[in-house]
């Protein structure tokens, strides 16, 4: 009885080749069995295999033939029209705010030339409606002050003249203020009704459930390797253990049928 030798381990290419292309066959067959095509009022969606490309696995060098789909979306007749009337408006839309925006170039000025331009208009509004108002102010003040026998120059006309000063100076802050703002607000109407075209002609992406492709399991190559490895050295470790039992037996006989034949 010759002595054996314990097995080979498995080759690692084979093993892994074997593994993977079952991955990739399980991930096909679930891909196509999702693909299922969908048809509703508002139109369809439908997937044809439209072309296949070739993978190489780099490490065992197997190649596999993958397919490739094409998801298509039709609309229905009406869908279609309704789709028709939509893209055309937010074209028209569209190039009309690019009309619109054409003059923007030459309609909006510098931030610093605005400013220098809308604080004198606010002045010289100001100067025609604020200065002959405080004028008279100013004058009945004078009027009512030398009545009550405040002279000019003493402590008391001149704080009642800085506090008419002060309230001038409000008027006129206020006139700022209010005249900036409102100018702002004409400035940047154009501009808002152009964003407000430009918004009105998005095109809407198409409402689809797409498949989400189901990718390939890695293969535990090196597991499997060592597992296959293990399986078999554990049966040959268990056969030589079952031979040397049998080896054991035999020539325990055999001492026995000896020791029997000298002293019968």
């Amino acid at each position: 009885m010759g002595k054996s030798k314990p097995p080979a381990p498995p080759d690692p290419k084979e093993t892994s080749a074997a593994q993977t292309g079952t991955n990739i066959g399980t991930a096909i067959a679930n891909n196509a069995m999702g693909m299922v095509n969908q048809v509703t009022p508002d139109g369809s969606l439908t997937y044809d295999q439209t072309g296949s490309y070739t993978y190489q696995d780099p490490y065992t060098g197997q190649t596999y033939d993958l397919p490739t789909y094409t998801a298509t979306q039709q609309l229905s007749e009406q869908s279609q029209a309704i789709q028709d009337q939509n893209q055309g408006a937010q074209l028209n839309l569209a190039s009309l705010a690019n009309e619109r925006s054409d003059f923007l170039r030459d309609y909006l000025p510098s931030t610093e030339a605005f400013t220098d331009q809308i604080d004198g208009k606010l002045y010289e509004l100001g100067s025609k409606r604020l200065d002959p108002r405080f004028e008279q102010e100013q004058a009945a003040l004078s009027t009512r002050l030398a009545n009550q026998g405040i002279a000019p120059g003493s402590e008391a006309y001149n704080r009642e003249m800085t506090l008419l000063g002060q309230t001038k100076n409000d008027a006129y802050n206020q006139l700022m203020l209010q005249g900036r703002g409102q100018a702002a607000n004409e400035v940047n109407a154009p501009i808002n009704q152009i964003t407000a075209l430009l918004s009105g002609s998005q095109v809407s992406n198409p409402n689809t459930q797409m498949v989400t492709p189901q990718g390939a399991a890695t293969t535990d190559v090196a597991g499997l390797i060592g597992q296959n490895y293990n399986q078999r050295l554990n049966g040959w470790q268990q056969q030589q253990q079952q031979k040397q039992s049998l080896m054991g037996g035999l020539f325990g006989l055999a001492s026995a049928g000896i020791t029997g034949g000298m002293f019968g």
